[in-house]
C-alpha cells in the first residue's frame, strides 16, 4: 500500500522536525507515534524497526506519524541527551493530536533508546492510552521514574539481546507487573536480538495482536 506525500516538517521546540505522517480517512481514528533510536548510534526514522511499527499501525487504520529527533537528518537543532528529544516527542504527539481532533486513542511506541523517550512522555502526557517499550536498556538508563507507571502496555525485547542482559528486563519486569489498575505484558521474541534482525514477522505479528486486542477501533 503506497501512501503519497507523507514527508512533513513538524515546528519542534529547536527548530523543524522532519516526519513522515499518514493521516487515516477514518474521522476518529486511533493516533500512533513512533520513536526511533539513539541518534549518536545512528538511530533514524528509517530504522527498520520503525518503519515495521510505522506500518503495522498503518495497516490498522491508526493515524500515524515516525519523525527524527533534533539534529538527526533534515531535523534542525542537535542532540541533547534525552531531554530536547523528550520535548520533540511532545511536540510531535501535539501535531498528531491537532490533526486528529476526534481521535479517543493516542498510543506511543519507541524503539530501544525511543522506549525510555516513550516512557518519559507517559509520565507527563495522562492522554495516552497505550505504549509499546520495544527492546527497552534498562541496564543504561534509569527507569525509576515509573512510579507508578500511569498506562498500559507491552513491552518487546529478544531473548538473545546482546545489548541488554536478561535480568534488568525481569527487574523491569517485577517492577511493571505489580502495580495496581493497568496492564503491562513482557512479550519475549525467541532467538532475537536487540534489533529483531531476520524475525520481521514475528516483531510485526507481535505488534499486530497487542493492536487488534486493545484498541477501541476492534
Amino acid at each position: 500500500m503506497k501512501h503519497a506525500n507523507s514527508e512533513v516538517f513538524i515546528n519542534g521546540p529547536d527548530g523543524k522536525l522532519e516526519a513522515k505522517y499518514i493521516q487515516s480517512k477514518k474521522d476518529n481514528a486511533p493516533i500512533a507515534l513512533i520513536l526511533h533510536p539513539h541518534p549518536e548510534y545512528g538511530g533514524t526514522m528509517n530504522n527498520k524497526v520503525v518503519y515495521n511499527s510505522y506500518h503495522t499501525f498503518l495497516k490498522n487504520g491508526f493515524s500515524v506519524c515516525r519523525f527524527n529527533f533534533r539534529g538527526v537528518g533534515r531535523s534542525e537543532g542537535k542532540f541533547e541527551n534525552g531531554l530536547g528529544e523528550l520535548a520533540d516527542a511532545a511536540a510531535a504527539l501535539d501535531f498528531v493530536q491537532r490533526n486528529n481532533p476526534n481521535s479517543n486513542e493516542s498510543w506511543v511506541i519507541g524503539f530501544s533508546f525511543g522506549a525510555l523517550i516513550c516512557m518519559q512522555l507517559l509520565m507527563r502526557r495522562p492522554e495516552i492510552f497505550r505504549f509499546i517499550a520495544i527492546s527497552p536498556q534498562p541496564n543504561i538508563f534509569d527507569f525509576n521514574f515509573l512510579a507508578p507507571c500511569p498506562t498500559s502496555g507491552l513491552v518487546v525485547y529478544g531473548n538473545n539481546d546482546q545489548l541488554v542482559p536478561k535480568e534488568s528486563i525481569e527487574q523491569l519486569k517485577i517492577k511493571l507487573v505489580n502495580q495496581k489498575n493497568i496492564t503491562v505484558e513482557f512479550n519475549e521474541l525467541d532467538n532475537a536480538n536487540h534489533s529483531f534482525s531476520n524475525k520481521d514477522d514475528e516483531f510485526n505479528d507481535t505488534l499486530n495482536k497487542y493492536i487488534k486486542k486493545e484498541s477501541r477501533l476492534f
